[in-house]
């Protein structure tokens, strides 16, 4: 059904309901309609956006015209309706414009001290500040989740051009739109080789899916594209799994590897994590390192690679990445990393985007 006869449907709902608590609501949207001829979608929207608003008001919230309020006068189904197209529009709008960019942030290797590779984290430019989370949330709940990954995908790879041609690039994505079958069709439309590419899974495989994945990301790896999966994906299953899977990186969160420098417990579970990745031939990358005591930690007992505020900040600009290639200096980690605590507050915590 299109947005434009949706729209028409919504309205003759609103329109046709009698209750004398709605009128004022009813009258809004006859003067949108007068305003806006055979453009129902726009008179509906307009006046969404301007109810939102003069709740935002009463509210004193910013985060009204995103969050649900009740309409005075409308039914709650009509609201969900309106909030649903309202989300179809405002993510259309993004991606008929464009308005992403995309940050990188350095994967070191630690046994040389070198940048490896980049994590690709889209950057939204739009009027309400709303993080990346966010975006990709609300296009999820309204079916165009896979549009703007596939956007933000697009988007990472025509920005890798300007990153040095021997680091792989790593991409968020979910796995609901690795089984798209239009992620085969993007990577045949992007420059960036595919064996640079890495597929990071921003949340667990549901058991369901789990073989249409298989199915779908096999002939791909076989390409020579790469995948990488996270410990916090939940799940009694999930070291089984990825024994079956057998992903090319594992990425390490705070979950393991905060304290490990100072906590028994921490440690022994990083050197099982590090014996198991060993066995199974996937790399070891660690996640919002923080302290140099953590780093010299984390590359004495043998993991790859590492990536955090103390080694690096996410970047938009090139001029960023170019410097990269500076060798890591530990006194200079040192001061960073306390400069980092003040500004980052638990940097650990997962940019899924």
């Amino acid at each position: 059904m299109s947005v434009r006869v949706q729209a028409w449907g919504i309205i003759a709902a609103v329109l046709a309901d009698s209750d004398p608590a709605g009128a004022a609501t009813r009258q809004r949207l006859s003067n949108r309609l007068d305003e806006n001829p055979g453009v129902p979608e726009r008179a509906l929207l307009e006046h969404l956006l301007e109810s939102r608003q003069q709740d935002a008001l009463k509210e004193g919230s910013s985060d009204a015209v995103r969050t649900p309020l009740p309409l005075e006068g409308m039914p709650p189904r009509l609201v969900e309706q309106l909030d649903t197209l309202m989300s179809q529009s405002r993510i259309s709008s993004l991606l008929e414009n464009q308005m992403l960019m995309t940050a990188f942030q350095p994967i070191y290797g630690l046994a040389d001290q070198s940048v490896v590779g980049a994590e690709a984290l889209s950057r939204f430019v739009s009027d309400d500040g709303a993080s990346a989370e966010l975006w990709f949330a609300e296009a999820a709940a309204v079916g165009l989740g896979a549009n703007l990954e596939f956007s933000a995908l697009g988007s990472a790879a025509a920005a890798a051009a300007k990153l040095p041609p021997h680091l792989y690039v790593s991409l968020n994505i979910s796995p609901s739109s690795c089984i798209d079958p239009r992620l085969p069709e993007l990577f045949d439309h992007i420059e960036l080789p595919i064996n640079r590419i890495v597929l990071e899974l921003t949340d667990g495989i549901p058991d369901e899916e789990y073989l249409h994945f298989i199915s779908a990301i096999t002939p791909l790896r076989e390409r020579g594209l790469r995948i990488a999966i996270d410990d916090s994906q939940s799940g009694a299953g999930i070291l089984s799994r990825m024994l079956h899977l057998r992903p090319d990186f594992i990425k390490l969160g705070r979950n393991i590897i905060g304290g490990v420098d100072h906590d028994a417990s921490q440690y022994a579970l990083a050197a099982c994590m590090v014996d198991f990745a060993e066995q199974i031939g996937s790399v070891l990358v660690a996640e919002g390192v923080e302290t140099p005591d953590e780093l010299r930690i984390l590359t004495e007992l043998g993991i790859s690679a590492g990536q955090g505020y103390l080694l690096g900040r996410p970047s938009v600009r090139p001029k960023d990445w170019a410097a990269w290639n500076t060798p890591l200096d530990p006194d200079g980690l040192a001061q960073h990393a306390r400069k980092a605590g003040r500004l980052a507050e638990g940097s650990g915590a997962k940019d899924k985007h």
